[in-house]
């Protein structure tokens, strides 16, 4: 499979630069993938489609503040900072990305917020862009969580193009995210209410959790035409005994088994039995899943429509039908359904 086949043309103007008013108000595609045959809904619809007994299966990662902007010593020019992930806790150790990188090495300082609330330095180079920064505060470990996340933002993705706002810090989030340490948010579970899961849990439709704390890794350009030499940025998962005797008791009564999302689809796919069973798993994945792949855990999926050359466009080829899903995003384009993190959603059934 190739590369070029996942490219489209995608007006500017459909990629959602706003959420839904309210959450499950987005629309809905739904994709019969052994008919072909296409629906429209509104969101809040999906609860037609499941039954009593039937399991979704949500990423409970929570995003954290992880842009931040700060200026390089002496010469006060603006570096982002973007954090990454967390290295040593006791000494204040963070993988961060830099841009404009070319100006910071190893050795500099940069200084956050007013009076310099924050001075970190650069203690290593990891990538290009990758840096490994050492912040450089005295007080307890609670206190500078606390200032570190006061002076982030919240990380909406480049594409979507205009400056943060307050309403992001709630909606850039899923009304169940729980354990911090993801710096892009698990978008297909931004679509759930509290009222719509009240209405799904009356109907008798089952709720597993599991964790994957999404990374960068996730809008990284593809620069290589044969995807089999593509390499995925690897994410931490976690998959509990509950979400497994969850999953696979719908599994064996053969009832439906839904992954919300293109992060819960990697994280389920990552850790399967030979009998096609899900199993605990707490570690790293770099499951990268595209056309053709044989599906082992959920036989439903829930995704919003991706931007052109994405993994996460991929993943929604393989499981829905390279042609299917080609033919859906081209009437999405011509119904003017909204792409990218807070567009609209497909259900595949």
């Amino acid at each position: 499979m190739k590369l070029s086949k996942f490219k489209y043309n995608l007006p500017t103007e459909l990629i959602a630069l706003h959420p839904a008013y309210n959450r499950d108000e987005s629309r809905l595609m739904v994709l019969h993938k052994d008919t072909g045959e296409v629906e429209h809904r509104i969101f809040k619809d999906i609860i037609e489609y499941f039954d009593d007994e039937d399991v979704m299966v949500f990423n409970n990662t929570k995003v954290f503040p992880a842009r931040l902007y700060g200026n390089k010593e002496k010469t006060g020019a603006e570096i982002e900072v973007f954090l990454l992930r967390e290295l040593n806790r006791e000494q204040r150790l963070w993988d961060v990305l830099v841009d404009p990188a070319r100006k910071i090495r190893i050795g500099n300082k940069l200084y956050f917020g007013e009076d310099d609330l924050l001075v970190a330095e650069v203690i290593d180079n990891t990538t290009s862009r990758g840096r490994t920064l050492r912040f450089l505060y005295d007080g307890p470990y609670e206190e500078f969580k606390k200032t570190l996340y006061s002076l982030g933002e919240t990380p909406l993705p480049k594409f979507i193009d205009r400056a943060v706002e307050p309403e992001d810090a709630d909606r850039y989030q899923t009304i169940f995210a729980k354990h911090e340490g993801a710096v892009a948010a698990p978008t297909a579970g931004m679509h759930f209410s509290r009222e719509l899961m009240k209405r799904l849990e009356i109907k008798g439709v089952d709720f597993a959790e599991v964790t994957l704390h999404v990374g960068l890794g996730n809008f990284r350009n593809v620069d290589v035409e044969d995807l089999t030499k593509h390499k995925m940025d690897s994410e931490q998962i976690i998959i509990n005994n509950t979400a497994v005797e969850k999953v696979n008791l719908a599994k064996k009564q053969k009832k439906n088994v839904c992954a919300v999302g293109t992060t819960v689809m990697r994280t389920l796919e990552s850790s399967v039995s030979t009998m096609g069973m899900l199993k605990p798993f707490e570690g790293w994945t770099n499951k990268f899943i595209f056309p053709p792949y044989e599906f082992h855990v959920p036989n439903r999926m829930i995704t919003n429509f991706h931007l052109p050359l994405s993994t996460l466009m991929m993943m929604a080829c393989a499981f829905g039908g390279y042609d299917n899903v080609m033919s859906c995003y081209q009437q999405a384009i011509k119904e003017k359904y909204r792409f990218g993190t807070y567009g609209d959603a497909m259900l595949i059934l």
